[in-house]
């Protein structure tokens, strides 16, 4: 999820929560919802950094725990002793826990991945359900937060006075309705999976398949299937009756076998790709020193999350040597 949905759902956590908080507060719950997206910064470094960072650390659970501590230890000195006195340190830290947990859930929802068992493993998690930028999860949430502040301006108008915890009811309404939509969105999602899996492409069987989202339609989704010969990539329109047509899928042939490629996977560059990869595809080219293998995911399309995708290259010799391997960005591989 994007860094605007996380900070919204804060304020939402917060208005159920503490609905007559002080307006420091507000502050307090987008840092506690937002931090654990510090990684992000690794995007202005090297593709490698990238790799390695996003998502994980910070994305765990035993990083939002200290996260959380580290957040209850330091705001309370920075926001003044008012916010000290009406608050303890305590729930300083499980209101941060908590807004830790609600980015990890809205996360898990989406398509980037995360190590949530990190350092157990570095398995990243998605579930594909929603887009990183779902305009309905924001029109949801500014209207839980927005609709009780026009409420009670009207009420002071008219000259009514208000002393019940404003916006209580609007933000559990609100996370009421986004936990319906994901439900639906998940639902469809597996429907579509099933869908896929039932079907020939090319007249080969789905050994692995993957749904991601669109961002405007909840019944459109890029579909990602893998078969013995090649990678597939197919709209599926799920839930309004839309025909499916294996055969109208773009068919991405995996390479033949042959010496350059299995020494080109077997660099520790390659390795560390394939495994956070979902859909890894590669290409070989001969050059005239010998080879160039680039190893891309195809999930970063599909999702469309491809600002920051990542390829793993490396370069043979005519005696399929490895002579270079290097994590680059995409986009600037296109340029050249």
């Amino acid at each position: 999820m994007n860094i605007a949905t996380h900070g919204l759902a804060s304020l939402a956590l917060l208005r159920a929560a503490w609905p007559r908080a002080p307006k420091q507060m507000w502050i307090a719950a987008v840092v506690a919802g937002t931090i654990a997206d510090v990684d992000l910064l690794s995007a202005w470094t090297e593709p490698v950094k990238y790799l390695a960072w996003r998502g994980t650390y910070t994305h765990a659970l035993s990083g939002s725990i200290l996260l959380a501590g580290l957040f209850a230890v330091v705001f309370p000195w920075l926001a003044g002793a008012d916010l000290r006195n009406r608050f303890s340190r305590l729930a300083f830290f499980f209101f941060a826990l908590a807004a830790q947990g609600l980015h990890l859930a809205l996360d898990l929802c989406g398509s980037t991945g995360i190590a949530l068992l990190w350092p157990l493993t570095r398995r990243r998690f998605a579930a594909d359900w929603v887009a990183d930028l779902d305009p309905w999860i924001i029109f949801v949430l500014l209207a839980a937060l927005l609709l009780p502040e026009l409420l009670h301006l009207v009420s002071s108008e008219i000259g009514t006075r208000d002393t019940r915890p404003r916006g209580r009811v609007g933000a559990l309404l609100g996370f009421s309705i986004l936990l319906f939509y994901v439900t639906v969105r998940a639902d469809f999602h597996g429907e579509v999976l099933t869908l896929m899996q039932s079907r020939t492409f090319r007249s080969e069987v789905a050994k692995r398949v993957g749904a991601f989202p669109e961002a405007l339609s909840p019944f459109t989704w890029q579909g990602l299937v893998e078969t013995e010969r090649g990678l597939h990539r197919i709209t599926v329109t799920e839930g309004l009756g839309g025909p499916f047509d294996p055969e109208s899928a773009e068919t991405l042939y995996k390479p033949e076998p042959s010496m350059a490629l299995d020494a080109a996977q077997k660099t520790a560059t390659a390795q560390a790709f394939l495994e956070t990869a979902r859909f890894p595809k590669a290409t070989v080219e001969t050059t005239p020193a010998g080879a160039r293998v680039e190893i891309r995911d195809l999930a970063y399309l599909a999702s469309g999350n491809t600002a920051h995708e990542v390829v793993a290259v490396m370069q043979l010799d005519s005696a399929n040597r490895v002579t270079s391997q290097e994590f680059a960005w995409a986009n600037q591989l296109a340029k050249e």
